[in-house]
């Protein structure tokens, strides 16, 4: 039997943001060769892994601060920095973030328990299946699932941001799909500032997204690529993969 087609936040960002690097980045792998290694991938990604590992109640060699530290160097991935001072002044910062992190964790009151981290969830929409993957849920004594998104880039962030989030929204939609009968709400996490922020979707919001989200989904899923012609915009300067629009001979 055939796999289902799947749908994800990054997908649907990525179709949304262009058409022409979504079939780049999902379907025709010939352009791959263009992808470079980010500093601020690599940032982000030390960051979840260890931040993950602090938040595992089955990982118990990560707990305190020193243990967070030491799993901070052995997960450090130092791809796409353009220097070794870059690295370093990032490598620093991180440091601080995480320190922060495990000293407010660590003083406040047990107002949650952590239900699971890094954990992919899917829901059948019966052509296709959406998935995401969240990097931290937790229960409240009242029931409510709040799912904790970080961002390791950001200084700030408002209720509206995440309202405004395809991906925040996903979550909240497989959050609730996966446990229908408890309250559910998202919280985007800045570290570099540690500022942070709740939206939650009510019943009638989750049940529009859900129909836009597979209206949409259905409509890349049958979308020609090959068709698509690439567009001038002023992302473009930034993407990996202009070399290969350039190709085109009206781009």
């Amino acid at each position: 039997m055939p796999r289902k087609p799947s749908i994800s936040p990054s997908k649907i960002t990525t179709y949304l943001a262009c058409p022409v690097k979504y079939r780049y980045t999902y379907i025709d792998d010939r352009a791959r060769w263009l992808l470079r290694a980010k500093s601020y991938y690599s940032f982000g990604t030390t960051l979840h892994r260890v931040l993950q590992r602090f938040h595992d109640s089955g990982d118990a060699g990560v707990t305190t601060t020193s243990e967070v530290l030491a799993a901070y160097e052995e997960s450090w991935i130092d791809a796409g920095f353009s220097s070794a001072e870059e690295m370093a002044e990032a490598y620093g910062e991180g440091k601080q973030i995480l320190e922060r992190h495990v000293a407010a964790t660590l003083e406040r009151p047990e107002a949650a328990k952590t239900l699971f981290v890094e954990r992919q969830l899917r829901y059948d929409f019966g052509d296709f299946v959406l998935i995401g993957r969240l990097d931290r849920v937790d229960e409240y004594d009242d029931g409510t699932l709040e799912v904790v998104d970080y961002k390791s880039g950001r200084e700030s962030v408002s209720t509206e941001d995440i309202s405004a989030d395809i991906a925040m929204s996903c979550y909240q939609l497989l959050l609730h799909k996966k446990y229908p009968d408890q309250p559910v709400r998202a919280r985007i996490l800045a570290l570099r500032s540690a500022e942070s922020a709740t939206y939650a979707m009510s019943d009638s919001e989750l049940e529009e997204f859900e129909r836009d989200i597979a209206q949409l989904a259905r409509m890349i899923l049958s979308e020609n690529f090959y068709e698509r012609k690439a567009v001038r915009k002023p992302m473009c300067d930034y993407c990996d993969f202009l070399p290969a629009c350039r190709q085109d001979p009206d781009f």
